[in-house]
């Protein structure tokens, strides 16, 4: 029986949702499995992924094939290297201490530079959400002169009728005088 880590299609029409599964390779993609190891979320951004290392480790050495998709999952969460580092450790180049600090130092690095990533994004967010701001902020205050015109020059029509309409009232009242 041929193994396989694939994923399997979850979630709604373009909001995919992939568990990470291994299954026999004759099985349909969403159908029976043998063991869950994990899951892949690609709509966040970076993508979620959730992975049992130990189970994983245990399935790649005992000769289950990855697709193309899971061994770029599996690569970038280090179960492979840690396969290759095992293999070293077998044939006495170095010793299982060795393997584990070269392990941890790949993954320092790799946590370090996801770590930038987000701290950027983060970074990115915030900027574009100030200069939306002060786009927001510049927009109304030119809303607010042009009103503020508006009302001046409205203010202005009226005092300037009043001021025409008052030496006729005066007119007027002086004549009711004079009758």
């Amino acid at each position: 029986m041929a193994t396989k880590i694939r994923l399997q299609r979850h979630g709604r029409k373009n909001y995919a949702f992939y568990p990470i599964v291994i299954a026999d390779s004759r099985a349909p993609r969403d159908g029976k499995f043998i063991e869950r190891i994990g899951s892949y979320n690609p709509n966040t951004n970076p993508a979620t992924i959730t992975l049992n290392f130990e189970r994983a480790l245990y399935w790649v050495n005992v000769g289950a094939q990855p697709t193309d998709t899971v061994r770029t999952i599996l690569s970038n969460e280090g179960v492979l290297l840690m396969k290759h580092l095992q293999g070293g450790v077998r044939k006495g180049a170095f010793d299982e201490a060795e393997a584990q600090r070269r392990f941890d130092a790949w993954k320092a690095t790799k946590d370090a530079k996801a770590e930038k990533f987000k701290v950027a994004m983060a970074d990115k967010k915030e900027i574009a959400a100030k200069e939306r701001l002060e786009a927001e902020q510049a927009k109304n205050q030119a809303k607010a002169e042009l009103v503020a015109k508006k009302k001046a020059e409205i203010a202005a029509a009226k005092a300037e009728a009043e001021a025409a309409a008052a030496p006729a009232e005066e007119e007027a009242a002086a004549e009711e005088a004079a009758e």
